[in-house]
């Protein structure tokens, strides 16, 4: 009984204690950081404030010193440069017979008639038949000079901005997409009359009857149509080429208007 009562107060002197260096610690905690431990802790959500950042934005292409007749000047002019260029390389021997870029192959509907004349040993004569194809073009392109430059002269940017800072050949899809039709009508007799000049239709007139009598088949097809066509695109292809050398190469641009234009969209 009596090491119990002992052991009892041996604890309630070990709490005591413990309980006097606690209040002793607080003390000094509070005495020095002016934190009191004994005040409830407090819990909630703690809001944390950021300074916002600024927000870094590519500045847009300088423009406002440009008007829209200057923008629209510099781009008919490179269409016009492109025409008269293009014109000129495509209108030789060759032009387009040896110029893959625009090369006028076979008519789809008529490759059958090619496969046909070399699997009977006439390759010779279906190579002469698309040589023709191509003499026509580059005889007919000549006379396309006036067509385009008209058509250029007559084109209204309404959105002459929106196509300086589109893709390399954006001026160039624009004035196929509005002139394609009236250039295909004003440029067709002339196509026509290239194809005889070169006899042209008379060699592929002998080819398909030659084919049909061999097979029984009755393949046609408008060879003005298509060299037609072909042409215009051929004609596009070498625009394009030189609007997008324009755009990106700075010793392109010969004149005041283009080294002006082309000048303010070299940083879009």
């Amino acid at each position: 009984m009596r090491k119990t009562i002992l052991l009892a107060s041996g604890l309630l002197f070990s709490v005591s204690t413990q309980a006097q260096i606690l209040d002793v610690i607080k003390s000094t905690v509070k005495d020095k950081t002016g934190i009191d431990l004994n005040a409830p802790v407090k819990t909630g959500t703690s809001t944390t404030t950021t300074t916002p950042t600024k927000s870094t934005t590519t500045s847009p292409v300088n423009l406002g010193s440009l008007t829209s007749t200057q923008i629209s000047s510099g781009l008919k002019e490179a269409l016009n440069m492109g025409v008269s260029e293009g014109v000129k390389k495509l209108g030789v021997t060759d032009g387009f017979f040896k110029n893959e870029a625009v090369k006028i192959l076979m008519p789809e509907k008529l490759r059958k008639i090619d496969t046909s004349l070399r699997a009977m040993g006439l390759g010779s004569l279906a190579d002469q038949g698309v040589k023709l194809l191509n003499r026509a073009a580059e005889d007919a392109v000549t006379e396309a000079t006036p067509i385009f430059a008209n058509a250029i002269t007559s084109m209204t940017i309404t959105d002459a901005k929106n196509i300086l800072l589109g893709t390399d050949n954006a001026a160039t899809n624009y004035l196929q997409g509005r002139t394609q039709s009236q250039l295909f009508t004003a440029f067709q007799p002339k196509v026509k009359a290239s194809l005889g000049k070169v006899g042209a239709d008379t060699l592929w007139k002998g080819l398909i009857t030659k084919y049909n009598t061999l097979t029984g088949q009755s393949v046609t097809t408008d060879l003005n149509e298509y060299v037609t066509t072909e042409t215009i695109n051929g004609v596009f292809k070498m625009v394009a080429q030189k609007e997008s050398g324009i755009r990106n190469t700075p010793a392109m641009r010969t004149t005041s208007i283009l080294q002006k234009v082309f000048g303010a969209q070299d940083g879009k």
